[in-house]
C-alpha cells in the first residue's frame, strides 16, 4: 500500500463506533488496524485516514465535541450519491444536504456535487463527485 503525502489522523471518542461509521456507512476499506493502541487506518478510493481513541498522546488541548471545528475534510469520490445514500439509509441527517456547488479557481469555474455529514465526534466530512 502507498501511504499519501498527507493523512489526517483524528482522535476518536469510541473506536468501535467510530469504526461502525466509517466502514459500514460511510464504505470506507480497513486497511489495518492495532486493536491494543484502539488505532484504525481506513481508506476510501485513494482517501486515506487514521482514527485513535483518546489516548492522551497528541492532545494539545481538551477535546469538546464537535471535534474538528474549523476544518472539513473533502473526499472526492466516484460516486458521491452512494455514500449519500447510505447516510440517509442509516437514518444520519447530513450537516449539508446534497447539492451541486460552483467555486471558482483563478479563471475557471469547478462544479461539483456535494454533501457533508459530521462522524460520530463532530468531524466534519465533505463527499464530492
Amino acid at each position: 500500500m502507498k501511504f499519501n503525502s498527507l493523512i489526517p489522523e483524528l482522535t476518536v471518542t469510541d473506536i468501535e463506533r467510530t469504526k461502525d461509521f466509517y466502514l459500514n456507512i460511510l464504505g470506507f476499506k480497513m486497511e489495518y488496524e492495532r486493536p491494543e493502541n484502539k488505532f484504525i487506518f481506513v481508506s476510501l478510493e485513494g482517501n486515506q485516514m487514521m482514527l485513535e481513541q483518546e489516548n492522551g498522546h497528541w492532545s494539545v488541548g481538551e477535546l469538546e465535541y464537535p471535534f474538528g471545528r474549523g476544518i472539513n475534510f473533502e473526499m472526492t469520490v466516484s460516486d458521491v450519491d452512494a455514500i449519500y445514500k447510505r447516510v440517509l439509509d442509516a437514518g444520519i441527517k447530513p450537516f449539508r444536504e446534497m447539492q451541486v456547488s460552483n467555486y471558482r479557481s483563478n479563471d475557471e469555474v469547478v462544479v461539483q456535487k456535494e454533501f457533508l455529514v459530521q462522524d460520530p465526534d463532530g468531524y466534519l466530512l465533505r463527499f464530492v463527485n
